[in-house]
């Protein structure tokens, strides 16, 4: 049975749904809605012949205006961790290579690119009018410079060294002592670079176009140990757009780089990203004209307006490989104890949220690497919305605490309308049916994710975006205490099946290894899963060639204004 309040909340969203289609009623959409399951997919899925790529027919004025909603928390590649810091990135750096219109790796910085018999030895050749925004030529020296950079253990907050552990020597010079010249990238001439494997790795290259894998000029960041900090000389990229101005917590304007070494490719002369936290705000905006975009990769669509947007057609629904959880402190009690943790995930009414509040094909999740990878995981390792056995978990967890109820519990969550809806609904869930009292909590994003690293906190949203699809890019997270593992869980055992899966050269078996410590992790259950995501946006008809994929990064490299 649901709470009032739960029921109060869903009727709020559903009149406003109902105002809004009023208000929208007349007014048709420039794209269809993508009937698309709610499961995510390889990079790769989307192939030329099922996706076609529209021939330019540009506009005079190539301006596009988008809201990525907060400040950037970082925009150096090596210290990013975020999809806001990833969506700046992406247009203003490139790494050896790019995920295409067809979501595959092609070259990029590099422009040939050889591996050896054995898979454990690349070889990248980098074009030669590859040029930084400053006129220096890109060198291998960069991408050293910039990957040891991210391993020297001297550097604390490069939270995504760990993605470089497949590199020899990488680990060993970020967490054992061991020499930065002992790594396996080695520079040839300022052309050629050359890396070595621990193991072969299958997803290697899909890595290098990742944001941690770009390169930096290293004579300016030697010189300037704050260049990423504002818009100066010193901020010196190599992607299709540069930085023309920042006005932190404001507005980020980025302009066509003219010395890209593909430069003829962009059309788009300056793509304006604005900073509104109000999504309801960023919707007006949308629909009088001064956004060209609302919603996924880089804002949110307000709830009550995704009925109103689906009714016109002008809805887009992708798939999307990613988790959204609740993480438990696993130091703060009451979530110490394993059963209590139970108790609260299975305390959550999934199937209600995604239909409710949420609204856009996401799938209930009970595991942590979604069903694209593990096709099991559709069903996961417990029943949604089961009351009954929640009740009986935190009874043997009382028991195992030496109490007789559970003291008031803080629920946090960055600021945004989708995630409070959320909150709320859980809280009444949780009040419901395990009779706990929820504070809730949120903060912006950037002070959120300070809190979150600091353990001040109980329970605290976040969501996991793939960086490559495969299940040891979910489960590498929870390794190590730290960097992206705010539950602040490890577990010996995990660990060891992390590291046999990483020399493991049979697939078959390798994936075997990765399930075992998936089942680690859900008996322990130091985060409780709630839906995998999807990409929901809507954009003007004129927009064109914006490339959103699978994996939740956007490109704006081939996108264009229409006439």
């Amino acid at each position: 049975m649901k709470s009032k309040r739960w029921y109060l909340l869903l009727a709020l969203v559903f009149v406003m749904s109902l105002l809004l289609a009023a208000c929208n009623g007349g007014k048709k959409g420039v794209s269809k809605e993508k009937e698309e399951p709610a499961k995510t997919e390889n990079t790769e899925a989307t192939t030329e012949e099922t996706k076609k790529v529209e021939e330019p027919t540009p506009a005079r004025e190539q301006k596009l205006n988008v809201n990525i909603k907060t400040e950037p928390p970082s925009l150096h590649p090596g210290l990013a961790t975020d999809t806001t810091s990833g969506a700046v990135l992406n247009q203003t750096f490139e790494g050896l290579m790019r995920v295409n219109q067809q979501g595959k790796v092609e070259e990029a910085m590099a422009e040939k690119v050889e591996m050896s018999e054995d898979g454990l030895t690349y070889t990248f050749k980098i074009r030669p009018n590859a040029k930084w925004s400053n006129g220096d030529s890109v060198t291998a020296k960069d991408f050293e410079y910039a990957w040891k950079w991210v391993l020297d253990p001297a550097n604390a907050e490069t939270d995504y060294a760990y993605q470089m552990y497949m590199i020899k020597g990488a680990e060993a010079a970020k967490e054992q002592g061991g020499s930065l010249d002992e790594i396996g990238i080695k520079v040839v001439d300022d052309q050629t670079l050359v890396v070595e494997l621990e193991q072969p790795t299958a997803y290697f290259l899909e890595l290098t176009a990742f944001y941690t894998f770009f390169p930096v000029n290293h004579q300016v960041v030697d010189a300037n140990k704050d260049w990423a900090h504002d818009v100066s000389a010193n901020y010196v990229t190599n992607g299709p757009f540069l930085m023309d101005t920042w006005k932190h917590k404001d507005i980020i304007v980025l302009k066509k780089n003219p010395d890209y070494w593909d430069a003829d490719t962009v059309k788009l002369e300056t793509i304006t990203m604005l900073m509104i936290a109000d999504e309801n705000t960023a919707k007006q905006m949308y629909d009088q004209g001064e956004l060209d975009w609302l919603g996924s990769p880089t804002d949110s669509i307000p709830l009550a307006a995704i009925p109103a947007y689906k009714n016109d057609g002008s809805l887009n629904i992708s798939t999307l490989a990613g988790v959204y959880y609740y993480a438990f402190n696993t130091k703060e009690a009451p979530f110490t104890n394993a059963n209590i943790r139970k108790a609260f995930a299975m305390a959550i009414n999934r199937e209600g949220i995604v239909t409710n509040i949420t609204q856009a094909a996401q799938q209930p999740a009970m595991a942590l690497v979604p069903p694209s990878i593990f096709a099991e995981n559709a069903k996961g390792y417990f029943n949604d919305n089961d009351a009954e056995e929640a009740k009986k978990y935190l009874a043997k967890g009382l028991e195992e605490l030496g109490l007789k109820e559970l003291p008031p519990v803080k629920l946090s969550y960055n600021t945004s309308e989708a995630h409070g809806a959320i909150a709320q609904a859980v809280q009444d869930m949780w009040k419901e049916n395990l009779g706990v009292s929820v504070e809730l909590h949120n903060e912006e994003w950037a002070v959120y994710l300070d809190s979150m690293g600091a353990g001040n906190f109980q329970v605290g949203r976040m969501g996991w975006l793939a960086d490559f699809n495969d299940a040891i890019n979910f489960l590498e997270i929870f390794e190590t205490v730290g960097g992206n593992n705010y539950t602040n869980w490890e577990n010996g055992d995990y660990q060891a099946l992390l590291k046999q899966s990483r020399v493991e050269t049979d697939p078959a078996a390798r994936e075997e290894l990765l399930r075992k410590a998936e089942a680690i992790f859900m008996e322990d259950l130091p985060i409780s899963p709630v839906y995998y995501y999807t990409n929901v946006w809507a954009n003007k008809e004129y927009v064109k060639n914006v490339e959103v994929s699978p994996l939740g990064l956007v490109q704006y490299k081939w996108g264009y204004i229409e006439e």
